[in-house]
């Protein structure tokens, strides 16, 4: 029984140490979403959508809930976005080429239509897409992805 309450009372001094190491913010602000929305058009709607559902993760524009300051709940956030924005990265979007520009929006679409975005560990929390806005970013991603094929053709020749 000594042991038990030993290691409970361990528990509980670790849980409120790492209270004070804190993850660093993502928080680069709008403006490095504008790139990538002035280049790909999407409607107010869809701009809406974006940053109501992807840009958390996917952007250098987190908007944190109340509980991303608790830890150990602030580091998988922090691992989460991290790896998001490894996978796509809006607020490099200038930094992308025309080849990949094309393939991740390509992807989005993949994602998007298999029901792999947004992830269920974010809807668990926030509400996941409706079928009317799906559809809006599918239709919107299909046309910003017109203007990468057609200068990857006109390169190609």
């Amino acid at each position: 029984m000594k042991i038990i309450k030993f290691l409970l009372v361990l528990a509980l001094v670790a849980l409120v140490v790492i209270q004070f190491i804190r993850p660093e913010k993502n928080n680069g602000g709008y403006e490095t979403v504008l790139a990538f929305e002035k280049e790909t058009k999407p409607s107010v709607k869809v701009a809406a959508i974006l940053k109501e559902t992807c840009y958390d993760c996917h952007s250098d524009q987190t908007q944190y809930p109340w509980y991303a300051e608790i830890a150990p709940i602030s580091f998988w956030l922090d691992e989460h976005i991290e790896h998001g924005k490894g996978h796509f990265n809006v607020s490099a979007w200038d930094t992308y080429s025309v080849k990949k520009k094309d393939h991740k929006l390509e992807e989005l679409i993949e994602m998007v239509e298999d029901g792999e975005m947004p992830l269920d560990s974010y809807t668990w929390m926030h509400d996941d897409l409706s079928e009317e806005n799906k559809k809006l970013i599918l239709q919107w991603a299909g046309l910003a992805r017109l203007q990468y094929k057609d200068k990857l053709q006109v390169s190609s020749k």
